[in-house]
């Protein structure tokens, strides 16, 4: 008998507030991708708790059970695809599983390891995100009547895409490696087409074409290590 705790308290969910009663665990670690997800959650009656890897995520499951979790498959300790898939075969199924990546092709992937749904980054429309969490939870999670789809469009904190910039950068500085070196290209990249920072991306896929390649590695981090800078030094108007 499962005796963990369920994090969702009594409320009905409405109209203008979708999710109300529930408790998103998002397993992500970007914090400006995260920061996404915190706004919808706001915005519709959700609470939500945030762990930044897959240790982390499984020391929130030993003590509470969320209503939906939303896992990114790139993160520093492994592929979210694992946690999907314990999730799935798990007899205490967490209601809702949903995966997400800047990766269209790890739709599939996803699916096939018992996900739910599937949200493509960047997550920036709210009515893509109650729709898609909605259609996995059952019947009498949802709520009555006829509701207006909401089209807004979601700003993540500017100063949460900062972080994600300090976070690379003090990698890098770390020197640990080419794991390492995979784990930046893959976040950065990820993160910088969801702030629509077209030359850090273009960077980063230049940095993961090296790795892949066996080219050398100086001239592609180098240019990373400079854009980093450069929006580091940027004064962020709060």
């Amino acid at each position: 008998m499962d005796d963990l705790p369920v994090l969702t308290p009594l409320n009905n969910p409405t109209a203008a507030r979708p999710l109300l009663g529930m408790t998103v665990l998002v397993v992500e670690d970007s914090l400006y991708a995260c920061d996404a997800v915190r706004l919808m959650c706001l915005h519709s009656g959700a609470r939500i708790r945030r762990a930044d890897r897959l240790r982390s995520a499984r020391r929130h499951l030993a003590v509470y059970r969320p209503t939906v979790m939303i896992i990114d498959l790139g993160l520093p300790d492994g592929s979210g695809l694992d946690l999907v898939r314990e999730l799935a075969a798990s007899e205490s199924r967490v209601t809702s599983i949903i995966a997400t990546s800047g990766c269209d092709e790890a739709e599939s992937s996803a699916i096939a390891a018992g996900a739910d749904a599937f949200l493509a980054k960047p997550l920036v429309n709210l009515g893509v995100f109650q729709q898609t969490v909605l259609a996995t939870l059952p019947r009498d999670r949802q709520p009555n009547g006829p509701r207006k789809l909401r089209d807004d469009v979601i700003h993540p904190d500017p100063l949460a895409y900062r972080d994600d910039m300090m976070h690379v950068s003090n990698l890098l500085d770390a020197q640990e490696g080419g794991q390492v070196l995979d784990y930046v290209a893959q976040f950065l990249g990820g993160v910088a087409r969801s702030a629509d920072d077209g030359q850090l991306a273009l960077a980063a896929d230049a940095l993961a074409d090296a790795r892949c390649n066996g080219a050398g590695l100086e001239s592609p981090v180098a240019r990373i290590a400079n854009l980093l800078q450069e929006r580091l030094a940027r004064q962020v108007a709060i």
